[in-house]
């Protein structure tokens, strides 16, 4: 299932992939997304949320509410197990993600499945997030390390 808010904005160019109980894509009060983000549910978007252009959201994440995500940012929770010598990549499976109330993601920043990034984090641009994020925390870098704790 598809649930807009009324108030919501998205971009006619969106590409939002749901299917009916099992790929549901929620998407909060006065948020706002840009042209060219893709979508693929299950995925839960909160409130005042605003998601800028080309945004890549893959099953299994959760924005909270006032999250800020900059252009270019790809939150992936596709992987694959470790096949075999012929084919390395395996089976595929989701680890969630999920971003706290209030966190702002810069612009081509990249967050991998199974990471939790807490509320208030600043996430600098074009880091590689490969693990949970403690709120109030500003993070950079590939692979994203600790800047400084937020007040």
């Amino acid at each position: 299932m598809l649930t807009i808010a009324e108030d919501a904005v998205v971009d006619p160019s969106v590409t939002l992939l749901h299917r009916d109980g099992d790929r549901d894509i929620a998407i909060g009060a006065r948020t706002k997304i840009y042209r060219g983000a893709e979508i693929l549910g299950p995925v839960e978007i909160g409130e005042d949320v605003f998601i800028n252009r080309d945004a890549y959201i893959r099953p299994g994440t959760r924005l909270g509410d006032r999250v800020n995500l900059g252009p270019f940012v790809r939150l992936i929770t596709d992987t694959h197990e470790i096949g075999g010598h012929d084919k390395r990549a395996g089976d595929v499976r989701h680890e969630p993600i999920s971003v706290g109330d209030g966190t702002w993601i810069g612009a081509a920043v990249t967050v991998v499945g199974g990471v939790r990034i807490g509320a208030g984090c600043v996430i600098a641009a074009g880091a590689v997030v490969t693990s949970d994020v403690p709120d109030d925390t500003m993070v950079g870098g590939v692979p994203a390390a600790v800047i400084r704790r937020l007040r």
